[in-house]
């Protein structure tokens, strides 16, 4: 009996290790603004750096590699792909986006001047862009963060949705249309 009853509970407590799920490696984030009293919405996984900087964004680094990807087209974010929602008419940059729910991509083509794309299509998983499906695209400002950014981060605030990142931060300007 007392065999049965520790093996019971070696059971118990090795399912209890087992159920607990272990944190996904890029958590969902959202980011949250108003703009010109419209709500704007941008919901993603975040990546983590983990001991890659300087091995981001290069010809040959994660995005690049990353299976199925599209390089130089950036699902901007992991997993599932990263949306952007509005309950109202925006200029994003140069492009007018109607209010609707849309998914974001970015050209990194160019390191120094990447591009937002504003796609129609949603519901999809994040590497597969169709360029037919886009509403259009506008150039976002480059600079650098004050210091490396370990999990990517979308921020919407004073006039700009930012995404940061590694050793890059990309801003464009967003008002209520």
């Amino acid at each position: 009996m007392r065999r049965f009853m520790v093996c019971t509970a070696l059971l118990a407590a090795a399912g209890t290790v087992f159920a607990q799920a272990k944190a996904p490696a890029s958590p969902p984030e959202t980011a949250t603004g108003t703009v010109g009293g419209k709500t704007v919405t941008i919901t993603y996984s975040s990546p983590r750096v983990k001991g890659r900087e300087g091995h981001v964004f290069t010809s040959d680094g994660l995005i690049a590699k990353a299976g199925g990807s599209q390089y130089p087209i950036w699902r901007a974010g992991a997993n599932a792909a990263t949306t952007l929602k509005t309950d109202g008419d925006l200029m994003i940059g140069d492009l007018h986006v109607p209010a609707g729910t849309y998914t974001l991509f970015v050209d990194i083509s160019d390191a120094k001047n990447w591009t937002l794309i504003v796609n129609k299509q949603t519901g999809e998983w994040g590497l597969r862009h169709d360029a037919a499906q886009d509403l259009g695209k506008t150039k976002m400002e480059m600079s650098k963060p004050a210091a490396m950014v370990e999990e990517l981060k979308y921020t919407i605030a004073g006039g700009k949705i930012t995404l940061a990142w590694e050793n890059e931060q990309a801003s464009v300007a967003v008002t209520a249309h």
